[in-house]
C-alpha cells in the first residue's frame, strides 16, 4: 500500500495537461485561494448566488471546495439546519438548508461562524455540496466529489484520483 510523505505526487496520480492541476500538488494543511471566476449556484431554476469573490480550499487529495460570500448569495433561502461537524483546520461547521418553492434541499450547505486564525476569511462565507444543485463555474458544470461525505468540485481543470473514489480508503 503506497502512503503519502506530502513529497511528491504519487505514482499512481494523473499528471497534468496545459491547463489543469493535480489535487496531489494541493498542500496539507490545506491553504485558501480567492477565485474571480464567475460561480452560480442554482436549484430548481432559481439562481442561489452569483460571485466573483469566491475562495477555494485545496487540499492534498480533495477537489477544491467552494466557500461564496454571503453578501452574494440569496440569503433568504438559507435556513438553519441541524448538526455541527469539526475541521481540525478550519473550526466548527454549522449547516444549512436550502428552501425552495415546493421542497427543501436539506443540509446542503455549511460555514464556519468562528474559523481558525488561519481560515478566518471563510467567516460570512458559504460552502455548498455540488451534488444536489447546479453549480457552475464559468459556465461550466461542476461534478461533485465521490463519497457521501465530501464536498469537492471537480471541473475539467482539475484532475485526480480523488479521495472519495473507489480504493482511497487508505489515503
Amino acid at each position: 500500500m503506497w502512503h503519502w510523505t506530502g513529497d511528491e505526487r504519487p505514482p499512481f496520480a494523473a499528471t497534468p495537461g496545459p491547463g489543469q492541476e493535480s489535487v496531489w500538488d494541493y498542500p496539507r494543511p490545506p491553504r485558501l485561494a480567492l477565485d474571480a471566476r464567475e460561480v452560480v449556484i442554482g436549484g430548481d431554476g432559481i439562481e442561489i448566488a452569483r460571485t466573483r469573490r469566491a475562495l477555494r480550499v485545496l487540499e492534498t487529495a480533495s477537489p477544491p471546495t467552494f466557500y461564496l460570500p454571503l453578501a452574494d448569495l440569496k440569503a433568504e433561502l438559507l435556513q438553519s439546519a441541524s448538526g455541527r461537524s469539526f475541521c481540525e483546520w478550519k473550526g466548527a461547521a454549522v449547516y444549512w438548508s436550502i428552501v425552495l418553492p415546493g421542497r427543501t434541499l436539506a443540509r446542503v450547505a455549511w460555514s464556519y461562524p468562528d474559523p481558525t486564525p488561519a481560515f478566518a476569511a471563510l467567516r460570512d462565507h458559504v460552502g455548498f455540496y455540488p451534488g444536489p444543485l447546479d453549480c457552475r463555474i464559468d459556465g461550466q458544470r461542476v461534478r461533485p466529489q465521490p463519497g457521501h461525505f465530501y464536498a469537492g468540485w471537480i471541473t475539467d481543470e482539475v484532475i485526480g484520483p480523488f479521495k472519495g473514489d473507489p480504493g482511497s480508503e487508505g489515503w
